[in-house]
């Protein structure tokens, strides 16, 4: 098999089954916004901090802006260049020349690459980009001849090649003159597609010649730490370990609806509609833990701190000294802040950092009007493998569309990945509104199967009898039983199995 060259960009090298094919060259192409050049330079950079220098060929930017434009990196190139780390190979259009079409000559550009290579000893190079040049030439023909000389030239040179190109449409074709990708050894394709008004940027690989990749798109991002990260799913692995141990919900009535509370590395979702009580069941799963002496995480999508705060308080819950004391981290941000890429990094990186054996999410709803379905799907998938994989629980809010029963998309787009669901739920009780809570669904345990009264004072959560002559709560179509009926139906499937809620 051909020997692969680590690009060292996170996530990329998983889906190029190890890197670039060494001493090829590779086409990356996008269009405009799809992080080309941020991509051509983080592959020199990471090469510069791996022991690789790198050359840069330029055929549209000044040297000096990429030098200025990819400081926000951290990536200082003056300095690797005075360090003979990094060489700018400047061959950027000047507006006051004039290029004679069909004449255009590749070896004095070539002998000066060639310099470069040689001095610095470089094993990486970038050409950026091949539309700038190639849109002086006529016709096809004269484009691929010269294309294949300058490919074979780099051949020679014994370097991994990263060659950037335009394209006029995210899924049209693959390069501005359709000849470049069949030149190239390989070939990359970034996108940067508008859906529902939203951008995401992904990333394929197309071909890589005599060997193997990843198929299909993977969203990526650019962050102003690590420059282009690739987030696929393929790198999850379904090998997290599986806890006998419980934990408490914070609520001893919600413990025993579970079988004993929750599984120590447990995913749970909480959904319900506007008011039924959501944050309230994510902060007392939160001061179940500080009373434990957990360190717990809140992530709030929807309320600022001092809001949570407050209402904390007014459930006899002291967020405030929680903090002080060290035991909980509270993070507050608008959703449209950024895009689910970068909120998922910013997830994983507090949780990484600050440790916690608890995190909370409120809520899912919100992050999901930042992005597309699949990429939302995509997120709330690589969230809840990395805390399952870090052997924490986990707590999700989300909102239903409707007052009374329904199912949220958010739901439907995590339901199966979860350990258990709690239902919350408003029930219309003779003209008086009072809510229900459910579970749902509990992996590995059993559960009360009851849909009881949920009630809020100064105190927190109370959690009931059950309702025995509604039916229809979880749809929102209520009807009454009168006690005759009630008692018929109670005899009809009654059994000898104990009740969960009497043992």
């Amino acid at each position: 098999m051909l020997e692969k060259l680590p690009t060292y960009i996170e996530g990329f090298d998983h889906i190029a089954n190890g890197g670039l094919p060494k001493g090829r060259v590779t086409l990356l192409s996008g269009s405009a916004g799809s992080a080309k050049t941020v991509f051509a330079c983080n592959f020199l950079a990471q090469g510069v901090q791996h022991g690789e220098a790198g050359i840069f060929v330029t055929f549209e930017e000044l040297p000096e802006d990429i030098r200025r434009n990819m400081r926000g990196f951290g990536w200082d190139i003056a300095q690797w260049e005075a360090e003979n780390k990094w060489a700018f190979v400047d061959a950027s259009y000047v507006p006051d020349s004039q290029v004679v079409v069909g004449s255009y000559d590749f070896g004095g550009l070539l002998a000066r690459i060639e310099h470069a290579v040689r001095r610095l000893n470089a094993r990486r190079l970038v050409i950026d980009s091949l539309s700038a040049v190639f849109s002086q030439f006529a016709d096809h023909g004269t484009v691929r001849a010269e294309l294949l000389r300058l490919t074979s030239a780099l051949k020679a040179l014994g370097v991994t090649a990263l060659v950037t190109s335009e394209r006029d449409s995210e899924y049209g074709a693959v390069a501005r003159h359709s000849v470049e990708e069949f030149v190239a050894d390989n070939v990359i394709i970034l996108r940067n597609v508008l859906e529902d008004e939203k951008r995401r940027r992904t990333i394929e690989v197309l071909k890589f010649r005599g060997t193997s990749h990843r198929k299909g798109e993977f969203p990526f991002t650019v962050t102003p730490d690590q420059g282009v990260v690739v987030m696929p799913l393929s790198a999850i692995e379904l090998k997290q370990k599986s806890s006998d141990l419980r934990i408490s919900s914070g609520s001893a009535q919600l413990d025993q609806m579970c079988g004993g509370g929750f599984f120590r590395d447990s995913i749970i979702l909480v959904s319900g509609a506007t008011g039924t009580g959501k944050t309230l069941v994510a902060t007392t799963f939160l001061a179940g833990g500080v009373a434990q002496g957990e360190r717990c995480l809140l992530f709030a999508f929807e309320e600022s701190r001092e809001q949570l705060f407050r209402n904390a308080i007014g459930w006899n819950v002291d967020f405030p000294r929680m903090e002080a004391d060290g035991l909980l981290r509270v993070v507050a941000e608008y959703p449209e802040i950024s895009g689910l890429e970068d909120h998922l990094l910013r997830i994983k990186s507090e949780i990484s950092a600050y440790r916690p054996t608890r995190v909370a999410i409120d809520s899912l709803s919100a992050l999901e009007r930042v992005g597309t379905r699949r990429g939302f799907r995509e997120f709330v998938i690589d969230l809840t493998s990395f805390i399952k994989h870090e052997e924490i629980a986990g707590l999700f809010t989300a909102t239903t569309p409707n007052l009374l029963g329904g199912t949220s998309i958010t739901e439907a787009h995590i339901s199966t990945i979860t350990d258990s669901i709690i239902l919350l739920r408003y029930v219309e009780y003779y003209g008086e509104m009072r809510r229900g809570l459910t579970i749902l669904k509990m992996r590995g345990s059993l559960h009360d199967k009851d849909i009881r009264e949920f009630t809020i004072d100064g105190t927190g959560m109370h959690i009931g009898k059950p309702f025995r002559n509604v039916s229809g709560i979880l749809s929102g179509q209520f009807s009454y039983l009168n006690k005759d009926e009630l008692d018929r139906l109670t005899n009809l499937f009654q059994d000898d199995a104990p009740d969960l809620a009497d043992r």
